[in-house]
């Protein structure tokens, strides 16, 4: 407990770490903190083109089935593969000022958590351009599974950050590794396609990301509740990766130093 006490009293070096990185994200870009809005919709519209046209799906608005999983997931990889490095990025910091390490990873990760409910504003606009009520009953489980998701993704980068300072290939590798995870997730098509497939089933759903982007399209695209088994799993997984996490950076950050 000692650790969120100490969390809690750099809280300001955290914020300020935070307001750092949104503003300095596209700080020499033409069209600046739009490309928050701009980068998703990119996205959207080429896999929209693929699965809609080139790869037909059958999927009823198929664009927005797929917006309601992307966003999350562009957080989720961002946090994992940009947040392995986030240590060593600080280097200088680590070796010669006293602060609990563990504010590099929570800082970043909470970085592009904030980016993500900034893009929500895209995905509410696009859903209600798509005709589709937001059901308020469902919308009220959003804010839980997006919490759920956050200390998911802070745990692994907890993880991969502590790591990479004793293996800086890492970095490199875990960009190659998210976009793997993406295609073992359902996040550009739907889990009734692997019905029957028990042995694959059963792969799927040790995956942690399954659950949290099967609650995300229920409220965001059902209009619906997430299924219980559905959340208790995504949240039994993020708090089992965030205690791992911290466990794990917390054996390691003694000899950052050294390593740096």
């Amino acid at each position: 407990m000692g650790i969120f006490k100490e969390l809690y009293n750099y809280r300001q070096m955290i914020v300020g770490f935070v307001k750092r990185d949104l503003k300095g994200k596209y700080k020499a870009s033409v069209l600046g903190f739009l490309w928050t809005f701009i980068n998703p919709l990119l996205q959207l519209l080429v896999y929209t083109l693929v699965f809609s046209t080139i790869m037909r799906s059958d999927k009823e608005q198929y664009y927005l089935f797929l917006f309601v999983a992307l966003i999350p997931w562009i957080f989720f990889a961002t946090s994992i593969s940009g947040g392995a490095g986030c240590v060593v990025s600080q280097s200088t910091m680590v070796t010669k000022i006293y602060f609990p390490r563990e504010v590099l990873p929570v800082s970043y990760v909470t970085s592009a958590f904030v980016n993500m409910l900034l893009t929500y504003i895209v995905v509410f606009a696009v859903t209600i351009f798509a005709g589709r009520g937001l059901n308020p009953v469902a919308i009220l489980y959003l804010p839980i599974i997006m919490v759920i998701e956050y200390f998911l993704a802070l745990g692994i980068a907890m993880i991969t950050s502590a790591l990479t300072v004793y293996f800086r290939d890492l970095e490199y590798i875990l960009s190659i590794v998210t976009m793997a995870w993406q295609f073992l997730t359902p996040v550009m098509y739907d889990m009734d396609m692997l019905e029957g497939h028990t042995t694959i089933l059963k792969i799927f759903y040790i995956n942690p990301m399954t659950s949290i982007i099967m609650a995300y399209r229920d409220i965001m695209y059902y209009g619906q509740r997430p299924k219980l088994t559905t959340l208790t799993t995504a949240a039994g997984m993020g708090v089992l990766f965030t205690i791992l996490g911290f466990v794990v950076f917390g054996k390691l950050k003694r000899r950052f130093a050294e390593e740096l």
